[in-house]
Order: C-alpha cells, then structure tokens, then sequence
C-alpha cells in the first residue's frame, strides 16, 4: 500500500489530496454541529429541512467546500511533498481556514433566509478543521516515510516516545532561534529524531518548545534516561570558543557522540539543513579565542600592491593567498610546484573574485623555488613587492627518508628566493618557520633553522654578493644592493593541515581503530590555520629587517589526551587493555625518526612584546653572511659527493643551528648505497 501510494504519479496524488481535504472540510462541519446539538437533534434538522434548499442548513455544506478550498489552493498546501511537510504546514492552514471561515460567514449574510448556524459551530468546524489536516499530513507523513502503524500509536500515548527505528534520537544543545531552526530543519528529515533540548537558561528549564521538553545542564543523565539520546547537536553558533570547549567537556562523560551546527553566517542566509551538521573541529575541542586582525598590520604589506605567495596551494600557503585576498591587493601571484595544487587554489580564489567582484589580478605559474632563473622572471615581469615564502617540505619523517631533497628545498630554496627578492627590490620577504626549527632533532627541522639563519645574515648586508650567481645567469662577482626586509614567523602544528594526526585520528575511529599515537607524554602546540595566516601576515607589517616573530600558540596539547576525546565525542569508548571491553583500542607505535616529545617556539629567553597581544619578537644570535656562505659551500659540495656522514657533521657543528640528533642517518638512499645492498632487479630478469 505505502510503495503504491509514493508511485503514483504527482497528479493522482493532488487529486487524492484533494478528495480528502473536500471531505474534511464537509465532515469537520458536521462534527461541529454534533457537537454544538448532539448527533440526534442535528440529523432531525437535516431531515425536516429541504437539504439542496439556498436557505437550508444542508446548503450549508455546500457553500463551505466553496469558501474554504480556494484558500486552501493559495496557501500552496497542494504543490509541497507530504512526506517531507514540515511544522510549516500547520500557518498554511490555520491561515486558510480562518480567511475561508469568514468568507463563508459573508456568504451567509448576504444570502436571504433563515439559515440555522449557532455562533460556536464556525468556531469548532475552524478547530476541527485544521486539527484533522494538519495531523493526517503529519503522519501520513511519518509514515510513509518509514514508520509502523505501531510506532505512530507509541508516539501519541507516550510523549517520551523515541522515534522510529530509522531516527537517531538526539538532544539539542541551545534553545535559542539557532536551536529552534535546527528543530524544524530535522523535523522535516528523517535521519534525526530530536527529543530534547539542553539550556543553560533557568527559566527554560523542564518547559516544552514545539513539543520537545528542555533540560538543565545537570539533568544530562536523567535525559538520557528518558529519551535514549545518542547524541548531542550543538546549537550555539554565537558562542566564544572557550564556552564550546567548557560545554564539550561538560558532555564527554556521558559517552554521547557530539555534532555541531553551521555558524552564524549561514544561520543569517537561513541555511540551517541537516546537511549542514558536521563533527565538532579540533579548534571547538582547544577552545582557542581568536584575537581579530589589527587593521594597521594586516594591510600595509599587501593593499594595493603586488604580492607573491611561494608553496600558495598547501595548507598554509592557500590560507594565506585566502586572507590577502581580503586585504585587495592588485595583483595575486601563486607560486606553486603542484599542478593540482594550483589549479584548485587558483580556482577556489577566481569564485571568491566573482563573488566579491575585487579587482585583484590573480596569476596562477607553475615552478619551483629551487629554479632560481624561473622565480626571478616571475618576479621580474610581474613586478613583484610583497614576497610570503611558503613552500617547504614539512614532513619530519619524509625529510628525514630524504635529506638531501630536504635540504635542497627548504634551505636552497628560501636562499635562492630572498635572493631573487634582493635582485628586484622586493620590498618585504616573510618566512613560514616551525618551532622544529628551536633545537632540531631532525633533519626537517635543521633546514628550517638554517633557512632563518639565511635571512638573518642577508638582513644584515647593505650588499650582497650572490650564492651560486650563475644559477641566476649572473656572474660570480654580482653584487647587488639590499633593500628588501626580511622577517621570520615561527608557530607550531596548524590543525587539519595536511598530514596532521587529526585527520589522521578520525579516519582510524571511522575505520574502527586502531588509533595509533606515537608515545603517550609526546604533546604538541596547535593554531588553526586562518588564525596563524593571520597572524604570519601581521607579523610581517612588524618587522624591521632580520626579525624572528614568535606565535602565541596558548597551552601544548597531549596527543594521546586529544585521540582518547575525540573517540569520545564520537560516542564511542576505549577498549581496556585486555580488549575484553570498550570500541576503540589506543596503540603507541613509538616516536618516528626525528620525532621529539617536546617542541619549542624560543631558542634563547630574549623575548619581547609587539603591538599584536599573539605575536612575539625573539632576539637570537645571528651567524654573518661570509661564515654561512661557507657553510652553504661545504654542505653543498657534501650533498653532491653522496657524503651525508659529512651533512650531519656540518649541521652539528654549527652551534647556532643546535642540531642534536637521536637517531642514526636514516635518509633511504644513502642507507641502500652504504650497507652495499644491490639495487633492486626486476623479478623478471
């Protein structure tokens, strides 16, 4: 029967509609009358009188389908989908009937005669009316969408009924109008069965809204009791993030899965679907309050200007082309060595340019900034003035399996770029730095402290004679005059870049786990990445030539804290030790090469405050250009030569650099050439 009626075709479905509603309205009508008279005093009135006469009480149900339906047709009642109706419907007929009870009193009174109509009749018929629609849509709805005769009853004699067997039952945190859109919007599916609200509110407290009962904050337990919800909605897109971490730590005890609604924005463009519930992020877990951008820091560098972004399609690059975007600057230049990369950066800002209508010209090139000659024609014909150097290989363990690559890219690659700058006047050159640069333990993060060290150096020199010149085209005497300013931004992990364990961690709790954390003391700084793009680009207006700015990364997380609460605020428990109990096991693989427990923003304690509250500047020893240019000589010469005995060597003996590492070379190929292993023959030959 169910599968018959949702194959109708749309028009036999309206017509059906429509024969019920005609013979609802006549039926209400009489039912008002019974009630009003009694059913034997009303069909003794029926029969006495000429029931087709103009001035009968039996015209009278003819006049009311009249009166009411055209209504009815105007409300658009006939043109939704039943089963998905909404709370909606109910203002569409309330609306209806009462325009079409009072045309049909209209009607009465400008008719001749002595028509018998006692004054509660159109009152009750009214009630009876939308009372009869209103309820048959909605469960004829439910029902057709998958509920048993059975359940439907429950849901009537039992108001702590808990939905259908396809509904999750959930409780809403947050009352308010976000929180009431969100009712309607999962009233109107059936993945969600909404049984309660939570609130902080005293005075909502035990009261019904839309039918759904609102609990206090300490009544979570008894809630859960009563409802069987499984998870909670939050519904408090205009609260700071320390409130939502205070209410997500409120919740985790309780073993309920934890989701959350779309922000205010989309709140405001009326946006609230059920689409639009996702997991709670990393940043609601931290509960960071983000500083809003200084205006004075955040434009100078970038307004009006041409601005080139190296590495603009990673993580931090693509966030950062995202914000200075905002800050209009004429022309965008993505650098960027990844043809996907770019293409989906360069795509993404195209949408925002039409969307915002900015004049900004964006400029999409593929190349490396290990090709100097390459980067310095980009630089050259475009004219560039702002330079924000984020191309870098971050992985400690890939860098580590492949040091000379590392090296390569991250050291030669930031001096051939602030070299080119210097070449062209550039005004501004800004270094993505990490805090695995702060006493390195791997070779990633040595190569990133030898990158500041570089432009440390250069910052220093009113002139500069070029490292490796003809790399450039130029001659070896090249020397040019400084007068690009250079500065170093340090900051720890962003959130959900890639090769985060965030992402990483919610995969394996989607899988079913294990969730595999390299030891159970290792912590870690986060930023979520707008926040740090940000602050990277203030940080910029800030410097005066060789500075390092430190970020305010706020408290170090524990790694193995943070996947135990994510398995939590998945609804989810721990297995015990013994795997007798619990849904997701831990495992501890042990620290990856390179990979220390604790990580630092300052080399030294010299450390001062700057205009920004979340932006610091460190003062640090500097190595002069003559003495890094050796070392830049020699490591060169060592890599070429295959001599990584030699790399380490050289790293570890320059103090500044304070590279101490914990384990044995492990770059890949130096370690299949050493033990004499034979390269690797084709199983066929």
């Amino acid at each position: 029967m169910k599968d018959w009626l949702i194959g109708l075709p749309r028009v036999w479905k309206r017509a059906l509609l429509v024969a019920l509603d005609l013979s609802v309205i006549v039926f209400a009508l009489a039912a008002a009358f019974m009630l009003r008279l009694g059913s034997e005093e009303f069909i003794d009135l029926i029969k006495v009188q000429a029931p087709f006469e103009i001035n009968s009480v039996g015209s009278l149900f003819i006049i009311a389908p009249f009166a009411v339906f055209p209504f009815l047709i105007k409300s658009g009642l006939y043109s939704t989908v039943n089963r998905y109706n909404g709370t909606e419907v109910t203002g569409s007929v309330v609306r209806a009937m009462t325009l079409g009870v009072a045309t049909f009193l209209i009607i009465l009174f400008l008719i001749p005669g002595p028509q018998f109509l006692p004054r509660s009749v159109p009152i009750l018929w009214w009630a009876l009316t939308i009372g009869i629609i209103t309820g048959t849509r909605y469960w004829a709805g439910k029902w057709l969408h998958g509920d048993s005769l059975s359940s439907l009853i429950s849901s009537i004699a039992n108001p702590n009924y808990r939905g259908s067997k396809h509904s999750l039952p959930v409780a809403i945190y947050g009352s308010g109008a976000a929180g009431r859109q969100l009712l309607a919007a999962l009233r109107q599916g059936y993945q969600y069965h909404p049984a309660a609200f939570i609130d902080d509110d005293q005075e909502l407290h035990n009261n019904l809204i839309s039918g759904v009962r609102v609990y206090s904050p300490a009544q979570i337990k008894k809630m859960i009791s009563r409802t069987g919800v499984k998870e909670v909605l939050l519904a408090i897109p205009s609260a700071s993030p320390s409130r939502r971490k205070q209410i997500i730590e409120l919740l985790e005890p309780f073993g309920l899965g934890i989701k959350t609604m779309p922000g205010m924005e989309e709140i405001a463009q009326g946006k609230v679907k059920i689409e639009g519930i996702r997991e709670i992020s990393i940043d609601d877990i931290l509960g960071r309050d983000s500083v809003p951008p200084v205006p004075e820091l955040f434009a100078p560098c970038i307004e009006d200007k041409v601005v080139l972004v190296t590495g603009a399609g990673g993580s931090i690059g693509a966030e950062l082309c995202r914000q200075i975007m905002t800050a209009a600057p004429s022309r965008l230049v993505l650098f960027e060595n990844s043809e996907y990369n770019l293409y989906q950066i360069d795509q993404e800002l195209e949408r925002v340019k039409q969307h915002t209508q900015a004049k900004t010209d964006i400029v999409p090139i593929l190349g490396c900034v290990t090709q100097p000659r390459r980067l310095n024609e980009v630089v050259k014909n475009f004219g560039v003035q702002t330079i924000y150097h984020a191309a870098a290989y971050k992985h400690v363990p890939i860098v580590e399996y492949n040091s000379y690559q590392g090296l390569k890219n991250n050291v030669f690659g930031t001096l051939y770029a602030a070299q080119v700058a210097i070449l062209n006047k550039v005004d501004n050159f800004v270094l993505i730095s990490t805090d695995k640069a702060v006493r390195p333990t791997n070779i990633m993060g040595a190569t990133k402290r030898v990158s500041e060290l570089v432009l440390q150096a250069l910052s220093q020199e009113p002139s500069v004679n070029f490292f490796n010149a003809e790399k450039f085209g130029l001659t070896p005497t090249t020397n040019t005059i400084n007068r690009t300013r250079f500065t170093m931004v340090r900051f720890g992990n962003v959130l959900d870049s890639s090769g985060s364990v965030i992402p990483k961690f919610r995969e394996q709790i989607k899988a079913g786990g294990p969730v595999t954390v390299t030891h159970p003391d290792i912590i870690r700084y986060f930023m979520t990445i707008p926040e740090a793009a940000q602050l990277v680009i203030q940080a910029g207006s800030l410097g005066e030539g060789g500075d390092v700015f430190v970020l305010d990364m706020g408290e170090p997380v524990k790694i193995d804290d943070l996947a135990k609460k994510l398995i939590h605020l998945s609804g989810l428990t721990i297995r015990n030790k013994d795997g007798s109990e619990g849904d997701i096991e831990v495992e501890y693989s042990g620290l990856r090469p390179g990979e220390k427990l604790y990580e630092e923003l300052l080399i030294g304690h010299d450390v001062y405050r700057t205009q920004h509250p979340k932006i610091k500047r460190a003062n640090e020893q500097v190595v002069n250009w003559a003495s890094l240019s050796e070392l830049l000589t020699q490591l060169l010469q060592a890599f070429r030569s295959n001599d990584y005995p030699m790399v380490r060597k050289l790293l570890i003996a320059q103090t500044e650099i304070a590279y101490a590492p914990q384990d044995e070379i492990n770059d890949r190929l130096h370690n299949q050439v050493s033990t004499g292993n034979k390269p690797y023959k084709n199983q066929a030959q």
